[in-house]
Order: structure tokens, then sequence, then C-alpha cells
């Protein structure tokens, strides 16, 4: 049994044929243009199906299933598209029209949601039933699977992790609430947490980047080289993160939780005060429903593959 992956982003169109046990036999990636007409930007979509079946010597009746992960709010039972702002789509009826294209069934749902659903069939949580997650980018992305499902909520509009609230009244977020999870644990923030810290300590390694250039890795660089300043950072944005994983932890007690994005990249170094943070404020504290913590395996490939399982 083959299937087709479809992770649909702003700006690639990343397609791969996938093996009964999870495996990618062909992907191939093709730009989206997201400026043009979606009927467009669908058509290149069977396009490339075409093309990776092809690649991996098969046929389309080979392939028993097409799934696609789309960044927005997907209404996974209708198959549409409701609102994707960086693609410029508003009810979008993707998968009818690909269904008419190849006569198979055409399943959706967001991008991040197919993302942990790949990771729970074949990357680092492959074996669990209940997992989140938590990907750190320019937002707080989020997937939650519960029992081997993801996890929608009403309309497809659920498992926004990152718009949960972590600062009554804090820092300004891109949903047009303040405090939010989001404002205070994507790499956006950190970026932003760095700067302060080099406006506040001119004496810094900090200082020597200029603002401009500053990363997600610039504040743990200097951190890792002794700079106390940059030490003080990576430690609030830390618990910060932690925080916010343990009410996760509170609320869905998964068996696991794992983290995506390349913050993740620091590996231990980070993980470590966020195990620390979490065994010791979660409910019931050492003794409570603490779940692993690790950073995700696939990384792009999770969507694909993610897709393919919906």
């Amino acid at each position: 049994m083959f299937r087709v992956g479809i992770d649909l982003g702003g700006t690639n169109i990343a397609v791969g044929i996938i093996s009964g046990s999870h495996e990618i036999l062909s992907k191939i990636s093709v730009p989206t243009f997201a400026a043009r007409p979606w009927q467009d930007v669908v058509s290149d979509m069977g396009d490339a199906v075409e093309e990776a079946t092809a690649q991996a010597g098969l046929s389309l009746s080979d392939c028993t299933q097409i799934g696609i992960g789309s960044p927005g709010t997907c209404d996974s039972q209708q198959g549409v598209v409701v609102r994707a702002y960086n693609l410029g789509w508003y009810n979008v009826p993707v998968c009818q029209t690909l269904a008419q294209r190849f006569h198979v069934p055409v399943k959706l749902s967001n991008d991040a949601n197919c993302a942990a659903l790949g990771e729970a069939v074949a990357g680092a949580a492959a074996g669990c039933r209940d997992m989140v997650l938590i990907t750190l980018g320019t937002g707080v992305g989020s997937g939650i699977i519960i029992d081997g499902k993801i996890y929608a909520g009403m309309r497809s509009a659920g498992a926004e992790l990152g718009h949960t609230l972590l600062v009554l009244d804090g820092e300004p977020c891109t949903c047009g609430r303040h405090g939010c999870w989001e404002a205070y644990a994507s790499a956006t923030a950190l970026i932003r947490q760095t700067r302060q810290a080099q406006s506040a300590h001119p004496e810094s390694l900090l200082a020597h980047t200029p603002p401009q250039k500053v990363n997600g890795r610039t504040t743990f660089d200097a951190a890792k080289a002794g700079d106390q300043a940059a030490l003080e950072v990576v430690h609030t944005y830390a618990r910060y993160l932690a925080a916010g994983l343990t009410n996760v932890v509170n609320a869905l007690a998964p068996e696991m939780i794992l983290l995506g994005g390349g913050i993740c990249n620091q590996g231990e170094f980070l993980l470590s005060l966020l195990r620390d943070y979490v065994t010791e404020n979660c409910f019931g504290k050492k003794e409570g429903a603490i779940p692993a913590i690790r950073v995700a395996q696939l990384g792009n490939d999770a969507g694909i593959i993610g897709a393919a399982a919906l």
C-alpha cells in the first residue's frame, strides 16, 4: 500500500510517495508561487504528485490515498482550507479538486498536525499514543495526538497552544492578544530578548553582534562561551518555554513532548533546563505525570509522512 503526502507551504510544495511502513520512496519539491490563483497552485500540486509517483516507479493506481498538510485553518471534514494567510487562500476546496483529478480519497489537516502525526508514526514518538509536538520558529506551532489520532477540535481550530496565555497583559502577539506563550517562547521572542540584553549590557559578548544579525543561536553561542548576560537570557527564555510546557503537561499529560525548530539544535543544553523546570513545577512534581521531552527527528519530512498517514 502506497500513499501520497503533500506538505503545502507558502514557499514550496513538497510531495512524497510513502510506503506502508512510513518510508519515503521518492520526494520532490516545487515552488508554490502563492500569489497566483489557488487553482494554479493546486494544479501544480497534482503535477508534482504525478512526477513523484513516476520517480518512485509506481503508477497512480498503486496509491490508495492523498494527504495534505496546509498552513492556516483547515476544515478536515469538508477538505477545505478555510484561511491560510501566507497563501492568500480563503475557503479553497483543495481535497475535492484533487479527488476529481485522481479519483482517490484526499484528506486534509493543518501542517503542524501532520508533522505531529508524522513523528508519532515514524519519528521520535513512534509507539506513543498520546504526544504533543511544539515547533519553535517565527511563532510557536503545535500538534496534538490523542489515542493515536490528531486532535483538531471544533471546526479544526484547536491545538493552538502558542496562543494560550502565559503573562496577563504581557508582550503583544501576532494574534492580537497580549501575553501569549508565542510572544515569549518563539525564536522571534528569543531574538527580541537578546536585543534587549545587548542594550542593557554593552560589555557582553552579545554586543559584538549587530542587532540586525541576531538570530536564535546568538545568545546560546555567547552563553556557551561563559557570558553572564547571555546565560541570563538563556535561562529566562528556557523558563518561559518550560512554563508553557508545564501547562501542556498539566492539561494533557502526554507520554511525550517533542520540540522542533532550529532552537532545538541546542540539544541537552536547553532540554536539561526544560526537564528540570517541568519536573519541579508540574502538578504532582516528581510524582506527577512527567513526559519524556525530546527533539523531533524527522525535520521537514514529518509533514509529508504525517499527511500520508491521515
